[in-house]
Parts: structure tokens; C-alpha cells; sequence
């Protein structure tokens, strides 16, 4: 339910966010099919590929508990696993972070004592702003090979790094990149992302869904920030855990969770 008018400063907001932002893309494209459809059929250069299940923000754990938040997470009627990760940072979009993301795709896989040929394959996409390899391409595509040969190894991972400064006319790629930084739904070249970008700019539904959804994320941080305070005077421990619930308007009982968790 819509909680309350939207202010001149976050409507302002909302029309300067593109779908390189991305705050904004995952809220585009969770549970959107046809627009991670379309990302993948012009980066992969495939037009048989459909997709069966995408979500936003999904989290995969290691066995240590090291987790990490996709930004895109999408699966295909074969079973293949799709990370897009959107980077307007160059740090973020390291080799060693595409390595990990790739693993945790691959564990995800298997299930106790599944072959590992039930391993399907899996494809960590980074889009850029930036062209972080350097080499001016517009994308560049990391596959193993053996060396001794020159040949591809084919174990089913693959790695793409979109260089999101090439933004051009001349190419699905280009004009996929040129709609990523459209602030203007008007100007974008594709309906499928043209038409969700209206939908959260000028529909008064999607203003308001916007609206609630900074809301719930200002309220989540609150709650973040409150648990963090939780912690450290858990660590202290120089009060209960009741003066602990009322310093940090945590109830008692998520109090007594933490300090269990701390225990553990």
C-alpha cells in the first residue's frame, strides 16, 4: 500500500535514474523475463535462448557463509545459470570477483551426492561504465583454454565483460548499452525496457511502488543500523539484554537471538 506522497526531491530523483544504476535495474528487471530475455539473446548473440526464472538481489552462501548479492540471477529452460551484474565502479568488476560469482553459480548446481555432469553451464556477465580490460571492445568474452593447443577447454563457464562506454547506433549491443544510460523512456530503442522504465517514471502506480520501495529500504537500514549497535554492546557486555533491547529499540526477543548467534 502506498504509505505517503512522494516529495519533489525523490521525484526528481526518479527521473534522473537509468537502468545503469543499479538501485534502479534490479527494480526493473525482478521477475521480468522478456527484459532478461532480450539482455541476454543481444550480449550472447542468441536468439533461441529463453528464459524460465529471473530475480533480483538473490543471495548465494559459500559453506564458510561468505555471501554475495546477484544483481541479476536468471535461469533458462536448459538450466543454465545467468549473473549480470551491473558496475559503474571498476573495482567492482575484478577477475577475482567474476571467479567467486562463477563458483557460487556452480554450487548452487548440485544437491548431496549429485554427478558433477548434472552441472550446467554457467555465464557471469559484468556490464561496465567504464572499459575495465582496456582494450577498447565493446565486449570481451574470457573462456579457458588449452594452452598447448589453443583450444577451448568447453567446461561450460563463461565469463563476458559488457564495456558500457561504447554506446552506439550501429549494433543491438550499442543501442542495448544506449538504453541503459536513458534517463527518458521516450528515447530508448528497445519496447521491453522502454516500457518498464515508463512504468516506474510516469505511471502513477509505478511512482508510487517506487515510493514504498525507498521507504522499505530506509526502513531496512534503520533496522541494520540498529542490530550493528546491538552487537557492539553485546560485545561490551556491560548491560542486559533487556537495557540492550531498550538502547537499541530492538525487541527482547531479537536481542536474545543475536546473543545466542554470538554464543554459537
Amino acid at each position: 500500500m502506498y504509505r505517503k506522497k512522494i516529495s519533489k526531491k525523490d521525484l526528481e530523483r526518479l527521473q534522473r535514474l537509468r537502468l545503469m544504476d543499479d538501485d534502479f535495474m534490479t527494480i526493473c528487471f525482478d521477475n521480468y523475463i522478456e527484459g532478461a530475455e532480450l539482455l541476454l539473446k543481444i550480449i550472447l548473440d542468441r536468439d533461441d535462448l529463453k528464459v524460465s526464472e529471473v530475480k533480483t538481489q538473490k543471495e548465494l552462501k559459500n559453506i564458510q557463509g561468505r555471501s554475495v548479492r546477484l544483481d541479476i540471477h536468471a535461469t533458462d529452460k536448459q538450466g543454465n545459470k545467468y549473473d549480470i551484474e551491473i558496475q559503474r565502479a571498476d573495482k567492482g568488476a575484478n577477475k577475482e570477483r567474476a571467479r567467486y560469482h562463477s563458483a557460487l553459480l556452480d554450487s548452487s548446481m548440485l544437491n548431496p551426492n549429485d554427478d558433477f555432469t548434472g552441472l550446467r553451464e554457467n555465464y557471469v556477465i559484468f556490464i561496465t561504465e567504464n572499459d575495465v580490460l582496456g582494450m577498447n571492445e565493446p565486449i570481451y568474452h574470457i573462456e579457458r583454454t588449452v594452452l598447448e593447443h589453443n583450444v577451448q577447454f568447453n567446461d561450460g563457464e563463461h565469463i563476458i565483460y559488457v564495456n558500457g562506454s561504447i554506446r552506439t547506433d550501429d549494433s543491438a549491443l550499442g543501442k542495448l548499452m544506449s538504453d541503459f544510460y536513458c534517463t527518458k523512456a521516450d528515447s530508448m530503442y528497445y519496447k521491453e525496457l522502454s516500457d518498464k522504465v515508463r512504468h516506474y517514471k510516469e505511471s502513477e502506480e509505478g511512482v508510487k511502488a517506487m515510493c514504498n520501495i525507498w521507504e522499505e529500504v530506509k526502513n531496512e537500514g534503520k533496522i541494520e543500523a540498529s542490530i550493528e549497535n546491538a552487537k557492539t554492546m553485546l560485545r561490551l557486555g556491560k548491560l542486559s539484554l533487556e537495557e540492550i533491547a531498550v538502547c537499541s529499540g530492538l525487541s527482547i526477543e531479537k536481542v536474545r537471538e543475536l546473543a545466542g548467534n554470538k554464543s554459537a
